[in-house]
């Protein structure tokens, strides 16, 4: 069961490094033009500003929402082995 809690989570953790390493430069690089885009939309009587705030909340949540799935899932099967020992 340890071998495989490790291989899940080097599996993890190099999913997410190919899937966000290249994109690091592009996503940082567009930040400010996001920002004065939303700016000038809500000026204008727009409602994009709200949807990419609501967006942000989401990719704020994800990461949370990723690593309390892997505790919980890590928490059942440490539990479940402790049961099997005492048994």
């Amino acid at each position: 069961m340890k071998r495989y809690i490790k291989t899940l989570l080097v599996g993890g953790i190099l999913v997410a490094g190919l899937f966000d390493s290249p994109l690091m430069p592009e996503a940082a690089a567009q930040c400010p033009m996001c920002k004065m885009s939303a700016e000038s939309n809500l000026k204008d009587g727009g409602s994009a500003g709200k949807g990419l705030n609501a967006g942000i909340l989401y990719m704020l949540a994800a990461p949370y929402f990723l690593v309390g799935t892997i505790g919980f899932i890590w928490y059942r099967n440490r539990r479940k082995e402790e049961e099997e020992e005492v048994a």
